[in-house]
């Protein structure tokens, strides 16, 4: 069967008469910006410069996405836990010894203006096409063929520039407000010489435009946790999210995903008024409603990793009427393209049948061949049409590449926003800080009571040590377990932030360890102050003092080594199982179970790594120096004369203490770096 009576209007047009709304980064003359709106009865009118550079290279107005000859396969390496024959293979052997085809040689073009759904049954390829299209294939797949903007070459970097991609997967800060996510994302994603004013400005036109002004001071919420906004509204902030720059190309990877009907239409509606304002929206979507449907400008429908039909809702119809197979009416088309394209379990020969047929009938179509031309005629028609965009674009792109750095916002722009969010979700979650400190002062309470008044003798000095290093170890373990999932339950909306070219590693690191410090400064203050005259340690006021500055240094490293376990566990459970076994071997060569004389030279490596000895001493060494005498209440029994004697019998020496400081100061700067080495090795493996 062929498709005899083809159609003999052109498949693709660029439709996009309207002058579509866009914003000037660009301050005019007078007291009104012209990216500022203006208002009329209500309505906000806004108005339309020339050109617009919020984010995109080139000042680039309206985007026509081609490409053409795209496969992929997907690689399957057989070299672990194979037979051992397989060992004497070659790596190449190894490496592609199976190989399935995931996309065979589609076409395709995407115009400003229009919706574009790609449509298709599950493992029809519609999310290997959309991550091949916006050169994110995962490892273990291979992608070639084309891809151009406006007639020239596409690159990653480029594309980025350009494009906005909408996840399937809504990360959010859940403490944060929308507004203030809203604003966020343009003091990191807008270009630097923005000013602010504009960016707010923009922020709040986006609000607007989204329908989001109801709930832009509302939590985003945190599911099961902190309650927020709605399914609906969170899909729509995703959509803000991206379309602050006013990106001319947009990528939606299955947005009513999770969503009931309504949520769904209404999610398309935004995407179709985004379209309508002469952007190219391309989005994946499993099995559309038939509201939905009519709200497609195209549709790419696949199968089997082939394009079954590229075109207009109603060329749908007249394609699939044309081969016998025309949609019932009073049916949703959409069911039935992918009813008829599907698998079926038992029927596996003649779905393929099916699938050949429609696919071979469509790429020998009028429409087909007029599609496949234009897709590869893209490449040097269009470079003539937009030359001047091209120079503009690609030597922004070029010039990109030179300086190797993807960031629209500077070092201190990044730092100064990702600073100020990250303080905000500190501070938003008051009833945590307050645990916190209750959990402090109980357990300094408890511990003042337990040890209550102790006096200098052999009984004393036995207690006073045991006091000492159970401030050491609650310090440790109490800080520790408040930030081991500081950066791990944060790790994938970094890692997309990330790789979005938001900020960098470093200031995402720095920020976020400094917006807890002020809390890791006053824990260990709280708590020696109200234990330390309980107990009836060294009343110099001048050695209280020191005493809160080490608990204070101890923290602080303990709070680093739970840093270095947090950005090194990939889930939050397996910091948590992880993170005790690792500061046991650290805890017994603090010189209080195991006397630091005696430990084995084999082991000494460890003895050197644990802040429990350098803190432990220090503390004894700031307790027992100057103490002349202690009192000996029982004959017979072991009795240290004076503090001289009680560091010896540990082997602890009053001239370490300063070796001791140094050596906790040196371990807080290499639990940090090496957290932030694992922080980066988080970000090159989940890129």
């Amino acid at each position: 069967m062929t498709a005899g009576s083809e159609e003999h209007e052109p498949l693709i047009t660029s439709s996009v008469d309207q002058q579509r709304v866009t914003y000037n980064n660009s301050p005019q003359d007078g007291n009104t910006p012209s990216g500022s709106p203006r208002t009329s009865g209500g309505e906000v009118t806004l108005a339309i410069p020339h050109n617009r550079s919020y984010g995109a290279i080139g000042g680039v107005e309206k985007v026509t996405y081609t490409w053409a000859d795209i496969n992929a396969f997907a690689t399957e390496t057989r070299s672990r836990n194979k037979r051992f024959w397989n060992c004497w293979k070659t790596s190449s052997d190894r490496m592609f010894q199976q190989r399935k085809q995931l996309l065979k040689t589609i076409n395709g073009a995407a115009y400003p203006g229009e919706l574009l759904a790609i449509m298709g049954s599950s493992g029809a390829g519609k999310t290997t096409l959309l991550n091949t299209l916006t050169f994110r294939t995962p490892s273990g797949v291979v992608a070639s063929g084309t891809r151009a903007l406006n007639g020239q070459p596409a690159t990653p970097e480029a594309l980025t520039a350009l494009s906005a991609y909408v996840q399937q997967q809504d990360l959010f800060i859940g403490t944060l407000t929308v507004k203030e996510h809203l604003i966020f994302q343009a003091l990191v994603r807008m270009d630097r010489h923005i000013p602010y004013a504009q960016r707010m400005r923009r922020v709040q036109e986006v609000i607007s435009e989204l329908a989001l002004s109801k709930c832009q001071n509302t939590v985003i919420g945190i599911s099961g946790r902190l309650k927020g906004i709605s399914g609906g509204e969170m899909k729509r902030l995703s959509f803000a999210s991206e379309v602050l720059t006013d990106p001319p190309l947009m990528f939606c990877d299955e947005p009513t995903s999770g969503l009931d009907s309504f949520m769904a239409q209404n999610v398309i509606q935004v995407l179709s008024g985004l379209a309508k304002k002469g952007k190219t929206v391309i989005c994946t979507i499993h099995q559309p409603s038939s509201e939905l449907y009519a709200m497609f400008d195209k549709l790419l429908i696949m199968a089997d990793g082939r394009v079954a039909f590229l075109g207009s809702p109603d060329q749908a119809t007249e394609f699939f009427k044309d081969l016998g197979a025309a949609c019932p009416a009073n049916y949703n088309p959409a069911d039935h393209y992918i009813q008829l394209l599907a698998g079926v379990p038992g029927r596996e020969e003649t779905t393929r049948h099916t699938i050949d047929t429609v696919c071979t009938a469509f790429a020998k179509s009028e429409i087909g061949c007029k599609i496949a031309s234009e897709a590869e005629n893209a490449m040097f028609t269009e470079r003539k049409i937009s030359k001047g965009w091209a120079d503009s674009a690609w030597s922004n792109a070029a010039a990109f590449r030179a300086r190797r750095s993807p960031y629209k916002a500077s070092w201190c722009a990044q730092f100064r926003a990702v600073l100020w969010r990250s303080w905000l979700s500190v501070t938003k979650e008051p009833m945590l800080i307050k645990v916190r400190f209750l959990q402090t002062v109980m357990v300094s309470i408890l511990i003042g009571l337990i040890y209550f008044g102790q006096n200098l003798d052999q009984d004393g000095v036995m207690n006073i040590n045991g006091a000492i290093f159970l401030f050491l170890t609650n310090m440790t373990f109490q800080n520790i377990f408040a930030v081991i999932n500081v950066f791990c339950s944060e790790l994938p909306i970094f890692i997309r932030e990330h790789h979005s070219g938001m900020y960098r590693a470093d200031v995402y690191f720095l920020s976020k360890t400094l917006a807890e410090a002020p809390v890791f400064a006053t824990i260990p203050l709280v708590f020696t102050t109200v234990a330390y005259y309980m107990i009836g340690l060294n009343p110099a006021p001048e050695r209280f003092f020191i005493a809160s500055g080490l608990a204070a240094l101890i923290t602080n490293v303990a709070t680093s080594f739970g840093y270095l376990i947090s950005c090194a566990s990939s889930s939050v459970s397996m910091a948590a199982s992880v993170g005790p076994p690792i500061i046991i071997p650290f805890m017994l060569f603090g010189g209080f179970f195991l006397n630091s004389g005696s430990v084995p030279p084999y082991l000494g490596w460890i003895s050197y790594l644990s802040w429990f000895r350098y803190g432990n001493e220090a503390l004894l060494v700031n307790q027992w120096t100057g103490v002349e005498s202690i009192a000996c209440t029982r004959e017979n029994f072991t009795c240290p004369a004076s503090g001289k004697v009680v560091l010896d019998t540990l082997s602890f020496s009053e001239d370490d203490f300063n070796m001791d400081v140094i050596n906790m100061v040196l371990l807080f700067i290499g639990f940090r770096f090496l957290a932030y080495l694992a922080l980066l090795w988080r970000t090159r493996r989940g890129k």
